[in-house]
């Protein structure tokens, strides 16, 4: 459901927020549908402007579908995308024409004469001359009624990047190094990355009669609220939309979270109070003034929003004091739950210290997510003596640099060579593999054989990080989760094989606990859709059994954002000896270390943003009161009935 659609408070554009992606993808398809056939009714037709990227494929999904369900029909449309690479060719990986054909173009009756794509292979002479023609066949087809845009890191839409003006048309720009450095897992690195593209400009894309923009996850959140709450400016290029009269921001929970209704709803006036929302309300205020919790008066409730809140619980300090309490609760030495004879007096006493040992059950989409995202965790439920299992769920193979699959060739050649294995396995090897590396293009797809041995790969470094763990062989599972297998960035839909797979590994290991990842700003959707994979086979086959009905599920985050305080429902606090054993796990994912393949927007190596999180987690907790310790991971427990 719609949160709301109207501007409220500070926010300049009407802004409509939904539970999950899935649900906004459905309400834009279901507008445009509904477009397309007022315009073919009238005889007329439907101009769309297309944008690409994760962002609208489950849009483009829904419009395939109505298509092949529903007897949408395309014949009345033409479209104009937004951008392309420059130089490009169209049947690269990574050509936004072959995106479009992909996703939609290929799966619907639109005439191919009505499609419109920047093209990428031009002479650069010719550009300027095309790109004045490109908004020339705009104009010609009556203008678009429709324009579709997304959201870059730093605010543009399409290629505008940062300095593009409100009146900017069709035209050749330079990329700016964030922008390249998002699409560089795309490319198989920052260096293959064009540095060019041709893009609408702002003006064209506003042009539009009516502009939805769209965004997922949280890590689009801090550009959204300066898009749709600050001045514009010409540094946030979405921020223009704010002048446009039929413009709608459309978002998941995730990417809303930093809009003022969401972050801090009771400056907007009064709240309906609840737990939560009181302890939303004392954490951001102790950061605010940066107090600890208990030492917040009523002068700093009153001076920041919350006089209402004060007068409804009577003094700062007995609100403060629930608060603290609270927060306090949530922090555990013991997240499997702790043993009677372990128990000292005042020790609180939680649901999960009924079992134990447990059988636990966590979940890593890629082979090295576990020890990343809670790895001192792992070490503290396998030191306590539970029956861990952790489970890979894809192979992660395509993170692994050419080089370093070279090298494992090379030394599973020398080893054949020592040991006299026959010399006819070796030259095969070094035909289907050495040779295939050495010679293959940027951005090109694995041969089955090279894939193979970068599965090998991060297989072999799960084992030996769980190893060092204390995980033993027979509980490192590794699922190799069919979705993921196209050797390429973009990835399968989820199949019943995908679903098959999680849910028999839950039903032979019956588990008491189950972690899983929970962070949606993965740059390329593995871990939600690992989530929701694991999302149905709960649903779909485990609702019945008895023994899921007492199965607690915790959500971790990994190494691109951590939960927020007023979210943290257990907090495990780490030893500087734990922390650093942490780090060690973490480095026996030696072909991840020193540079990754797909690093995302930081570009530290993984055991130091793992780190950084931790402390910076265990910091915020000790500047609110709480007890000082050197690092913390936190977790939330699933919702089954939310995006979480």
């Amino acid at each position: 459901m719609a949160d709301q659609q109207k501007p409220t408070g500070p926010e300049k554009i009407p802004t409509r927020v939904f539970s999950a992606p899935s649900d906004v993808s459905a309400a834009v398809a279901a507008e445009i549908a509904e477009l397309i056939r007022e315009k073919a009714q009238r005889g007329e037709m439907c101009v769309l402007g297309l944008a690409t990227g994760a962002t609208p494929v489950g849009v483009y999904d829904e419009l395939v579908r109505m298509h092949r369900q529903d007897g949408l029909s395309f014949a009345n449309v033409i479209t104009f995308n937004l951008d392309e690479y420059y130089p490009m060719c169209p049947q690269a990986l990574q050509s936004y024409r072959l995106f479009m054909s992909e996703y939609l173009f290929d799966h619907i009756d639109i005439d191919p004469d009505n499609v419109h794509i920047p093209d990428g292979t031009l002479e650069e002479d010719a550009v300027h001359a095309y790109c004045l023609g490109y908004e020339e066949a705009i104009s010609n087809a009556g203008g678009i009624d429709l324009q579709l845009l997304g959201i870059g890191r730093t605010g543009h839409i399409g290629f505008n990047e940062p300095g593009s003006s409100r009146d900017s048309i069709t035209r050749l720009i330079a990329l700016d190094y964030l922008t390249r450095l998002d699409a560089s897992s795309d490319f198989f690195g920052l260096e293959n990355v064009p540095i060019r593209a041709i893009t609408m400009g702002v003006g064209t894309a506003l042009g539009a009669r009516r502009v939805i923009m769209m965004a997922f996850g949280e890590n689009k959140a801090p550009i959204i609220a300066r898009a749709v709450e600050g001045p514009i400016t010409e540094a946030v290029a979405a921020s223009f939309l704010q002048e446009h009269s039929d413009s709608t921001v459309m978002l998941d929970e995730a990417a809303a979270a930093d809009l003022t209704r969401f972050k801090c709803p009771w400056v907007l006036g009064p709240v309906k109070w609840d737990d939560h929302l009181v302890r939303k309300a004392v954490t951001w205020l102790a950061q605010e003034v940066d107090k600890p919790v208990l030492k917040l008066t009523d002068e700093d409730y009153n001076e920041n929003h919350l006089q209402e809140l004060l007068a409804s619980k009577g003094s700062a300090y007995k609100t403060s004091l629930e608060v603290f309490r609270t927060l306090q609760h949530t922090i555990t030495g013991w997240p499997g739950g702790k043993p009677a004879e372990e128990r000292l007096p005042g020790d609180i006493e939680r649901s999960r210290d009924d079992v134990f040992p447990k059988r636990i059950v966590v979940f890593s989409p890629h082979p090295d997510d576990d020890v990343i995202s809670m790895g001192g965790t792992l070490l503290r439920l396998v030191d306590q003596g539970h029956d861990v299992h952790v489970v890979y769920q894809t192979s992660g193979a395509i993170a692994v640099f050419d080089h370093d699959a070279i090298r494992y060739a090379e030394l599973v050649t020398d080893v054949n060579c020592e040991f006299k294995i026959d010399p006819d396995d070796t030259a095969r090897l070094e035909e289907k593999i050495g040779s295939f590396l050495r010679n293959k293009q940027p951005g090109q797809v694995d041969s089955p054989e090279v894939l193979a041995l970068k599965t090998a790969i991060r297989c072999s470094e799960a084992r030996a990080a769980g190893r060092y763990c204390g995980l033993p062989a027979d509980n490192m599972h590794f699922l190799n989760m069919p979705f993921y297998e196209t050797g390429r960035v973009r990835k399968s839909d989820l199949g019943d094989e995908d679903i098959d797979l999680v849910a028999n590994l839950l039903k032979e290991v019956k588990p008491h606990q189950i972690y899983a990842a929970g962070d949606l700003s993965d740059p390329h959707g593995t871990h939600r859709m690992c989530l929701t994979a694991l999302k149905r086979a709960m649903s779909e086959q485990l609702a019945g059994e008895a023994w899921f009905a007492a199965c607690e599920i915790w959500l971790y985050r990994g190494a691109w954002q951590e939960w927020p305080l007023a979210e943290i429902e257990m907090a495990v606090p780490l030893s500087p000896g734990e922390l650093a054993r942490k780090r060690n796990a973490i480095f026996k994912h030696e072909s991840q270390k020193d540079r990754a393949l797909f690093p995302g927007r930081d570009q530290r190596e993984f055991w130091q943003r793992a780190q950084g999180r931790n402390r910076t987690l265990a910091n915020r907790y000790d500047k609110l009161g709480l007890a000082e310790y050197e690092a913390m991971e936190a977790f939330v427990s699933m919702d089954m009935e939310s995006n979480q």
